[in-house]
């Protein structure tokens, strides 16, 4: 099993960017696939990104396709998530997960291994 630690959060203004991180120990990183979700006030856990073991493949929701970048370096272990022209409605507890599988309609239950989460608060 692989441990996650996110970092990079904060407060932004709308049309703004940041960059999260997640960095990953244990031996299965380079072969596991990589994800972001993300949590807002009251609502469920949602999908935002997911990277392939190899970097090769990435997937979005919807919601941030063109907005969103997620990206991984296998020899240091981590994955990030470039956020640019973010809005209000992208604030939200994101969290990193790891999971053995890669394939469109991932959801919460393809993933065993979670960080504790960073806060992204965009302002208007």
């Amino acid at each position: 099993q692989v441990q996650l630690v996110e970092s990079g959060g904060g407060l932004v203004q709308a049309g703004g960017s940041l960059r999260l991180s997640c960095a990953a120990s244990g031996q299965t990183f380079s072969s596991d696939t990589m994800g972001w979700f993300r949590q807002a006030p009251g609502k469920e856990r949602e999908f935002a990104a997911a990277i392939s073991w190899s970097g090769a493949r990435t997937i979005y929701v919807d919601s941030v396709k063109g907005r969103f970048t997620i990206s991984r370096d296998n020899a240091k272990k981590m994955v990030y998530l470039q956020m640019n022209s973010l809005k209000p409605e992208d604030t939200a507890v994101y969290y990193c997960a790891a999971g053995r599988r890669f394939y469109s309609g991932m959801t919460i239950s393809d993933f065993g291994s979670w960080g504790q989460g960073t806060q992204v608060t965009v302002s208007s």
